[in-house]
């Protein structure tokens, strides 16, 4: 079993960073397709970004694309999203899930975590 631990949220000012960790206890992501997902108060949930496990192939939600950037870090067995340039529109919070499938852009995904709540205010 997969247990999936976010980290890195807070809260930031507009036009700010933040590095959102995903990690999996004794176990590394090697192997798994990884998305961060994101739901706002009084939205569903959306996909923000992926990254298989096959190729490499990493897939942006338009809203994001320029300021996001989604990597792994195999020597850790980790996988985080560097956001740049946040927006109060990016409040909410983020999940990271995994799964064996190398397809990554969608939302059936075996592996969940917690979340991690990212405030965008000034």
């Amino acid at each position: 079993q997969l247990q999936l631990v976010e980290s890195g949220g807070g809260l930031v000012q507009p036009g700010g960073s933040l590095r959102l960790s995903c990690g999996a206890s004794d176990l590394t992501l090697d192997g798994y397709s990884i998305a961060w997902f994101r739901q706002a108060p009084g939205k569903e949930r959306e996909g923000v970004s992926c990254l298989s496990f096959r190729d490499g192939t990493t897939i942006y939600t338009d809203s994001v694309k320029g300021r996001f950037t989604i990597f792994r870090d195999s020597a850790k067995g980790t996988v985080h999203l560097q956001m740049n340039n946040l927006k109060p529109e990016d409040t909410a919070i983020y999940y990271c899930a995994a799964t064996s499938d190398a397809y990554c852009w969608k939302y059936e995904y075996d592996y969940w975590g917690q979340g991690t709540q990212v405030t965008v205010s000034s």
